[in-house]
């Protein structure tokens, strides 16, 4: 470990932590407008580098999730945080335009898609909307916005980042919203298993590094160790788990739990995190066709396996309703989409011990798959067990579990899988439910509740809160109300380019069918089938195109991503 290229890393980010802090906005939206530019000189070779890193092969479905996931969800917040310092600058209130209205329960939510033309054309062609409620307490006509934009004279801070292994664009768009929500200067550590993306982030941020408002670093866990205890490092961001968390702020040696049971850390510095946790997808008991049971099974398939299965907001428990009767016809659905999609490699570190564990307490779990990367469904797993693993144990491979819960009425069950999800299940991060457009015309009440009693930072309707990750002016993150001693799934939030001060959570909601069925159907608007489906036999290209769109902000382009969109 180069200790000294490291201090000298952090003495020249505390030089040009004020100057960052006060540079004016013009100045900043130039640096984004760079960083915009070069991701279209890097885009095809950092797909392709997180490509060969995970085994995948050329133009499949999964390439797709790395344009998505990567360049496409970089420049998809590059480009709001943008429009958001356009308006900053002359004075503009943050939210002019934007949809907002106080709840029955006193929130107060902000629409915040479709935010564009752009938006409006593709978010609402594909069926997904969504909105930012405020903490309670919050009044419509004050909702606190940019708070870090209202300060005189702040003299900036330097922040540690450390960046996370599996998706490409955590690590880069961190680091953005340290920079633009926080007005600090930061030093990113590259996670070992994706430190490959290091070429393409300096290139990308090289004017942000000749400024000096920014350092790469890599290494392990010493590396970290070294930075997290540095004392030129004033906060620090992780993403991680909450094994993670408590090892850097209460150490790791035998007195580790000890100190964290009388709440004494060894590090003392503000520490936001995104840990994770048990994520569950409610399915509401419904009229179900076929195609429904499809469609939703290429849903839920979707909602483990991409990635991988390395993703921590991947759904990791199935709540069924008892009695439904197409149960039954959705697990072989499920079982059928993953028989038919392609194998992928089991690439992140500990993915074998972790699956093991969990075929250790459930030796007859189905294995869907073969190969050395194996799929794995733990189905009926005792809900009143409160301490099996899949309630209690973050998996982080492609194994999902399904439980069922008493449905004697649709507004029963909801309250079960609300008290279930909220009570039982390890972390805040995020859930998803999927209700047909009958059952909810017929029960609006009933779900509305399930949404605001879910204490969850990002809610999914008839979606996944892996969308609600991608679109920039969402806010990712915890519920908030965790301490240090009780993480959970994290404190505070990213991304957020409107800038919310005191968000609470953010509720999306999509189509329960694609087009052309919901044009029939009752869904708010006809949507395609969604490119980020592991059987979108044209993600890759969707991918590609929502990019490079994305970078020229070009109405035009958007034509080429209509044309791979309703080609599936």
């Amino acid at each position: 470990m180069d200790t000294n290229s490291i201090d000298q890393s952090i003495a020249t980010l505390q030089s040009k932590k004020t100057e960052w802090a006060r540079m004016a906005i013009a100045d900043k939206r130039r640096l984004l407008a760079k960083a915009r530019e070069r991701t279209r000189i890097v885009a095809d070779r950092w797909v392709a580098a997180a490509a060969r890193a995970k085994g995948l092969s050329p133009n499949t479905q999964p390439m797709g999730e790395e344009w998505l996931s990567g360049p496409w969800a970089f420049v998809a917040l590059v480009n709001a945080l943008d429009d958001t310092l356009a308006r900053l600058d002359p004075g503009i209130d943050v939210l002019a335009g934007y949809p907002i209205h106080t709840r029955a329960d006193g929130r107060v939510a902000v629409r915040f898609s479709p935010a564009d033309l752009t938006d409006r054309l593709l978010l609402l062609s594909l069926g997904i909307g969504g909105e930012v409620w405020m903490e309670p307490g919050i009044d419509a006509s004050d909702i606190p916005t940019a708070a870090f934009y209202r300060r005189s004279n702040p003299v900036g801070a330097v922040s540690l980042i450390l960046g996370a292994g599996n998706i490409a664009s955590i690590p880069s768009n961190d680091l953005l919203y340290k920079l633009y929500n926080q007005g600090e200067v930061a030093a990113l550590k590259f996670n070992p298993v994706n430190q490959y993306l290091g070429e393409f982030f300096e290139e990308i941020f090289a004017p942000f590094v000749d400024g000096g408002y920014v350092r790469f670093i890599y290494g392990g866990v010493d590396v970290g160790e070294y930075l997290t205890h540095h004392p030129g490092v004033e906060t620090i961001h992780i993403t991680g788990s909450d094994r993670t968390h408590d090892a850097i702020v209460f150490g790791r040696d035998a007195t580790a739990a000890e100190r964290k049971a009388r709440n004494d850390p060894v590090i003392d510095k503000p520490i936001s995190s995104e840990l994770g946790g048990v994520c569950p997808t409610i399915v509401v008991p419904g009229p179900w066709t076929d195609a429904d049971i499809r469609f939703q099974a290429e849903h839920i398939a979707t909602q483990r396996l991409s990635n991988g299965g390395f993703n921590c907001l991947a759904t990791q428990v199935l709540v069924l309703p008892e009695a439904w009767p197409h149960a039954g016809r959705l697990l072989d659905g499920i079982r059928q989409v993953i028989g038919e999609t392609t194998e992928r490699e089991p690439y992140y570190p500990g993915a074998g011990d972790r699956h093991e564990r969990a075929l250790a307490a459930h030796p007859t779990a189905e294995i869907l798959s073969g190969g050395h990367a194996p799929v794995t469904l733990i189905p009926d797993v005792d809900p009143t067990d409160t301490e099996d693993i899949c309630f209690t144990e973050e998996f982080f491979t492609a194994t999902m579990a399904t439980t069922a819960l008493p449905a004697p009425t649709t507004t029963a069950f909801l309250e079960n899988a609300v008290e279930f999800s909220n009570t039982v299940l390890a972390g805040t991060l995020g859930a998803n439910l999927l209700i047909d457009p009958a059952t909810l015309s017929a029960n609006r009440g009933a779900l509305d509740r399930a949404v605001a009693d879910l204490r969850y930072g990002a809610v999914a309707v008839n979606s996944w809160i892996g969308a609600t990750f991608a679109l920039p002016r969402a806010t990712w993150g915890a519920f908030p109300g965790h301490t240090r001693t009780d993480i959970q799934s994290g404190v505070g939030t990213v991304h957020n380019a409107l800038m919310f001060d005191q968000p609470e959570r953010t509720v999306l909601w999509g189509n329960f069918r694609p087009a052309p069925r919901a044009w029939l159907s009752g869904d708010w608007h006809p949507a395609p089938k969604l490119p980020g489906l592991i059987t979108h036999r044209r993600g890759a290209l969707v991918g590609e195109r929502m990019t490079y769109q994305a970078i020229d902000r070009s109405l035009l382009g958007l034509v080429g991503v209509a044309a791979a969109l309703y080609r599936p």
